[in-house]
């Protein structure tokens, strides 16, 4: 697969693996053994960019990315997150200095690993200045313990004040053909700072692929159940983006996922998604998308047309919009 470098030297492949609805956040965790394989069938793929965080399940997820990648440690990179603490869906945000230092400790232990090749603030915390955060993580990184680093769901102001003080190899933010928000500032900063961005639910949370219906119903420890574009009369109105969605990838001869995941790629040549997948089936999809390729025109249109659909509803809950950084 194509090598795409985030920030001044970190290579990783074109299309990285989410790893957190093995274990978190999309209804119960998986088999444990049978997500282990699948990691280390990505890893075969070619697959060498491997996300997840210290909340997600809580710390089972870490754990489980930790064996799976094991035994190829030196061939892969992998991404874990600080700063959030999960308890029945309730987000309380902490990056002071000793907590930052006690969860790199854990992740590092979870994860098999001396180093993190970058570790991520998960969100912003309005009680500790982010140059104190970043002035801990320089320590970290004087320490070998962690390589390069980012910060998920944050604001440019922020962010041009983190990067001033240690600079920042990746911005994770939700990102795709359902949410474009990252177009009006975050992208031409990043661009300005040298900084890659990785998108995560880059579809849509499973939406762009046509595989949720009005219907659906989520559980209550499903995520998409707090999320107002998910609402029935959200899911509804919003059908029609899965339309254009699908009538690309049929004049394309691919499918619905790989249009998503092809149109972020082609976006910038910094941008490294990192769709979830739970199956041999979907991640085989999901990793063949790193190969479509689209003409000037082919974009352009494409583009059009997204600009004239407004979709309905926020991507996050209220509460859970509190907790990111604008």
């Amino acid at each position: 697969m194509e090598k795409r470098t985030l920030g001044k030297d970190l290579e990783v492949s074109a299309i990285g693996l989410g790893c957190m609805g093995m274990s978190h956040g999309y209804g119960e965790a998986r088999d444990k053994n049978k997500m282990i394989a699948l990691i280390r069938k990505a890893h075969e793929l070619d697959v060498t960019f491997f996300d997840t965080a210290e909340c997600y399940g809580p710390y089972i997820n870490e754990e489980l990315v930790g064996e799976a990648l094991e035994p190829i440690r030196n061939e892969v990179k992998i991404a874990t997150k600080f700063g959030i603490q999960l308890k029945d869906f309730k987000q309380t945000l902490d990056s002071s200095p000793v907590t930052i230092r006690k969860s790199v400790e854990g992740s590092l232990r979870r994860l098999r690993t001396d180093h993190i090749d970058l570790y991520y603030q998960h969100r912003v915390d309005k009680n500790t200045p982010i140059e104190e955060v970043a002035e801990t993580v320089a320590q970290l990184v004087k320490e070998g313990k962690v390589l390069h680093w980012g910060m998920s769901e944050a604001g440019v102001s922020n962010i041009r004040r983190a990067h001033a003080v240690l600079p920042l190899t990746a911005i994770q933010s939700e990102y795709s053909m359902f949410w474009r928000e990252p177009e009006q500032k975050l992208l031409g900063t990043l661009e300005e700072l040298g900084i890659g961005l990785v998108p995560f639910s880059p579809l849509g949370k499973g939406f762009l692929t046509g595989s949720i219906t009005k219907d659906a119903k989520f559980g209550a420890n499903d995520f998409c159940s707090t999320v107002p574009r998910f609402s029935q009369e959200n899911i509804e109105a919003n059908m029609v983006i899965v339309d254009l969605v699908k009538s690309i990838a049929e004049r394309k001869h691919v499918t619905p996922a790989q249009v998503a995941l092809s149109w972020l790629k082609a976006q910038r040549p910094f941008i490294v998604s990192i769709p979830g997948s739970r199956s041999l089936k979907h991640l085989t999809d999901n990793i063949a998308a790193a190969e479509v390729v689209y003409t000037e025109k082919e974009m352009r249109d494409i583009n059009e047309a997204l600009d004239s659909i407004t979709l309905q509803g926020n991507h996050y809950s209220a509460e859970a919009q509190k907790n990111i950084d604008r």
